[in-house]
């Protein structure tokens, strides 16, 4: 993405930014892209999580990866410290999105599965996290699968606004970015039909994507 000429990615995963983001940004970027910059989403999301609930307690849906890694946790004490936080790992949702079963009935049953698991952890909870970017195409499931009155939370918006704020905050930034509302999609993947496939259901129209070796650039 750097030799694209990107001074500004989103590492637009959940389990990424658990897992990877601080190491990119401490050991990766400092001498030798100093102009540029990586920014993860969880922190953004943690930063106004705290805001949607009225009880205090909230549920977060994710990963394994991410769950385990405790990353949510630890950034919600650190804005809110009195929001009490329970997480509840989802392994099988992320294959039922790539395979396409999401949406059919077969779906229903691991979606209620890991929800009642985590409303058993609290009768309180009424705010529920989708802490994977995947998750969206599952939110009218879950959302039917909750207790009325309930707030499911998406990223989506949160990581713009927060990126909005960033570049009022950092100019220089801001002042290197285009302005072109082109789209360019590139996947690592060398089948790049199947991606496709699977983009255009997460971006909403559909998807042409180039191949990128990333020992040598795009293609």
């Amino acid at each position: 993405m750097f030799r694209q000429g990107c001074p500004l990615v989103i590492l637009a995963c959940n389990t990424a930014s658990a897992k990877a983001l601080r190491t990119i940004q401490q050991k990766d970027m400092p001498g030798r892209y100093d102009a540029k910059r990586v920014l993860g989403v969880i922190r953004p999301t943690a930063e106004v999580i705290g805001n949607y609930t009225r009880t205090n307690e909230i549920g977060v849906l994710g990963t394994t990866g991410t769950v385990q890694s405790g990353s949510y946790l630890l950034e919600i004490e650190h804005f809110f410290p009195d929001l009490k936080v329970y997480q509840q790992a989802c392994p099988l949702w992320v294959p039922l999105i790539e395979s396409g079963e999401y949406a059919r009935p077969g779906a229903d049953y691991y979606v209620k599965q890991y929800l009642d698991e985590l409303m058993a952890q609290s009768a309180n909870i009424d705010t529920v996290l989708l802490a994977c970017t995947h998750y969206p195409l599952l939110q009218d499931k879950i959302r039917s699968f909750l207790p009325a009155g309930v707030n499911v939370v998406a990223q989506g918006d949160i990581v713009a606004a927060s990126l909005v704020d960033y570049l009022a905050r950092h100019p220089e930034i801001e002042q290197s970015i285009t302005r072109t509302g082109n789209y360019h999609f590139y996947t690592t993947m060398d089948d790049t039909p199947n991606f496709d496939h699977h983009a255009s259901a997460f971006f909403g129209t559909e998807v042409k994507s180039g191949f990128v070796d990333v020992r040598e650039g795009c293609e």
